[in-house]
C-alpha cells in the first residue's frame, strides 16, 4: 500500500509539475508576468519567491496551475500593463496555453525513449494454446507459436503480404498491435514459426503466416478484456507442476515440482493454461472424479491418480489438486539503439495520442464502452504495480499517463486548455473575443461535463476493485 501511494503521489506530482511548467516557460518567452506557480490546490504548505513568481505546494495534490497578471482578474499597475496575459496578442495567448499540453506529450517522448534506451525485461511472444473455437483457433494460432512480425491488412493499410510488416520483440508489442489493429477495425497478418524449445532459431526456419480477422471485433469491444474475447490465453509456459501445496491432493497424491505432466485422463496438454483447464474439467455437476496423470518425472513416465476438490474460482465451481502449475514464462531484452529508440518514442507518443482520441470519439457516440475510462484509483494502483517491477517499467507506465493527461487537456472543453484554444479559434476567425456571457455559460457546461466523466471514471475503478467488471 506504501509503494501505490508513494508511486501515485510521485506521478501526480511529476505530471502537474511538467505541465505547469510548460506554461510558465512559455508566459516568460512571451514577456507576461507570472504571479504564482502552484503544485496542488487549497492551504499552502510551502512557498518560496524566485524573481516576480510565488512557488507554492498545498495540500490537494491532484492538480495545480500558474497564475498570471490578468486585467480580467484584478487591477493591473499601468507600468505593467504591457505584461498582462490579456494583453498579448492572439498567437502568444494560444501558445502558452498550448505550452502545457506539449510539455507532457514532450515528457511522454522522453519516458519512452529512455525506456527503449535502458532496456527491460519483457514476456517473449511465444503463444499458448487459444481457446477452442475463439478467433485466435480459428486463425489457425498454435501452442508454442513465436510471432515474429505484424501486419495490418485493410483501410490501404497493407494489401499484400509483403507490405507493412513490422517486427514483434515482445508479447506486450504484440498487444499494442492487436489494440491498434481492432481500434482501427483491420484485420492483422501474422508471421509465426512453431518453436518447440523456446531458443533462437533461424527467423525463416518454419514460419508461416495467419491472418487474425479483427475487423470482427466491434468497438466496444476493445477494453483490457481483448485479448480474453480473441481467445488469447498468454505466454506459453511448459506443462509442469511447479510446486505442490503442503496437504494438498497433488502432494497426497505423490506429485513432485518439476514432473511435467504429459497426459490427463489420455489427453495431451499443450501448455500450463491447457492443463489447467483439462484439470477444472474434471468433475460431473460439482461431484469430483479421479484424475489419471502421465508425468515424466528425471526421464521416467509414472502413472499418477489424482483425486482434486472443489473451490469456488469468481463464482464457478472448479476442480483443484492445489498446486502450482507452469514453468517460469520465456523473457527476452528488449533495448534499442539511440535513434531507433527515439523515433520509436516519438511514434508510440503519437500513436498513443491518436488511439486515445479515437477511444475517447467512439465512447461519445456510443461505439465503445464508457468502462474503458479510469480514474484515480486506478492509475494509483497500476503506478504501485509498476513501481514494484522496477523503474524502467515505472517510467514507461509515467509516460503513458502523461500522454493521458496532454492529450485530455486538448480536448475542446471550456475548462481545459483545448477550451481555451477553441475560444482563441473562434477570435481568430470572427476577430473579437468570446462574449462574457457565453464564456460563463460554457465555463458551467465545461465543469458540468468534467464532473460527469471523473464521476463516472471514479465508479468505473470502483467496479474494478469490487470485481463487477
Amino acid at each position: 500500500m506504501l509503494v501505490t501511494v508513494l508511486a501515485f503521489l510521485v506521478t501526480i506530482g511529476v505530471l502537474v509539475v511538467i505541465h505547469e511548467y510548460g506554461h510558465y516557460r512559455a508566459a516568460l518567452a512571451c514577456d507576461v508576468k507570472v504571479l504564482r506557480f502552484s503544485v496542488g490546490f487549497g492551504r499552502v504548505l510551502w512557498r518560496r519567491m524566485h524573481g516576480d513568481t510565488e512557488f507554492v505546494v498545498s495540500a490537494l495534490p491532484l492538480g495545480g496551475y500558474v497564475k498570471m497578471l490578468d486585467e480580467r482578474e484584478g487591477v493591473v499597475p499601468p507600468a505593467e500593463l504591457s505584461r498582462a496575459f490579456n494583453r498579448k496578442t492572439l498567437w502568444q495567448r494560444a501558445f502558452i496555453v498550448a505550452a502545457g499540453p506539449a510539455a507532457n506529450l514532450l515528457l511522454a517522448v522522453v519516458l519512452y525513449a529512455a525506456v527503449n534506451w535502458a532496456g527491460v525485461q519483457e514476456l517473449r511472444p511465444w503463444m499458448a494454446q487459444p481457446k477452442a473455437e475463439s478467433l485466435a483457433d480459428q486463425a489457425g494460432l498454435q501452442a508454442r507459436d513465436e510471432v515474429l512480425a505484424v501486419a495490418e491488412i485493410g483501410g490501404g493499410v497493407a494489401e499484400s503480404a509483403d507490405d507493412g510488416w513490422q517486427a514483434i520483440r515482445s508479447m506486450s508489442d504484440l498487444q499494442w498491435r492487436f489494440t491498434q489493429a481492432a481500434m482501427a477495425g483491420h484485420d492483422l497478418r501474422l508471421q509465426v514459426r512453431q518453436n518447440a524449445t523456446g531458443g533462437d532459431e533461424p527467423a525463416q526456419h518454419g514460419v508461416r503466416t495467419l491472418t487474425l480477422p479483427l475487423s470482427r471485433v466491434a468497438a466496444a469491444e476493445v477494453d483490457a478484456h481483448l485479448l480474453d474475447r480473441l481467445g488469447l490465453m498468454g505466454p506459453y509456459v511448459e506443462p509442469v507442476i511447479a510446486q505442490a501445496i503442503a496437504g494438498g491432493p497433488a502432494e497426497r497424491a505423490g506429485l513432485k515440482a518439476n514432473d511435467r505432466v504429459l497426459q490427463v485422463n489420455g489427453r495431451v496438454p499443450t501448455d500450463a493454461a491447457q492443463l489447467r483447464q483439462f484439470i477444472g474439467a474434471s468433475h460431473d455437476g460439482g461431484q469430483v472424479k479421479p484424475i489419471q496423470l502421465k508425468v515424466l518425472r528425471a526421464g521416467q513416465t509414472l502413472d499418477i491418480t489424482v483425486t482434486p476438490s472443489m473451490k469456488d474460482v469468481e463464482g464457478k465451481q472448479l476442480a483443484r489438486i492445489e498446486a502450482g502449475i507452469g514453468s517460469p514464462p520465456a523473457m527476452v531484452e528488449v533495448r534499442y539503439g539511440p535513434l531507433e529508440g527515439l523515433t520509436l518514442a516519438l511514434n508510440r507518443t503519437w500513436d498513443v495520442s491518436r488511439m486515445s482520441l479515437e477511444m475517447l470519439g467512439k465512447m461519445v457516440v456510443g461505439q465503445a464502452s464508457l468502462k474503458n475510462l479510469s480514474g484515480p484509483l486506478t492509475i494509483a494502483d497500476y503506478a504501485g504495480r509498476s513501481a514494484e517491477l522496477g523503474w524502467v517499467h515505472y517510467l514507461g507506465f509515467l509516460a503513458l499517463v502523461s500522454v493521458s493527461l496532454g492529450v485530455l487537456n486538448l480536448l475542446p472543453l471550456p475548462v481545459l486548455d483545448g477550451g481555451h484554444l477553441m475560444y482563441y479559434l473562434f477570435e481568430g476567425l470572427t476577430g473579437r473575443p468570446i462574449s462574457e456571457v457565453w464564456l460563463e455559460r460554457l465555463q458551467r457546461g465545461g465543469v458540468a461535463v468534467m464532473l460527469t466523466m471523473m464521476s463516472l471514471a471514479l465508479y468505473n475503478d470502483l467496479a474494478r476493485i469490487l470485481g463487477s467488471h
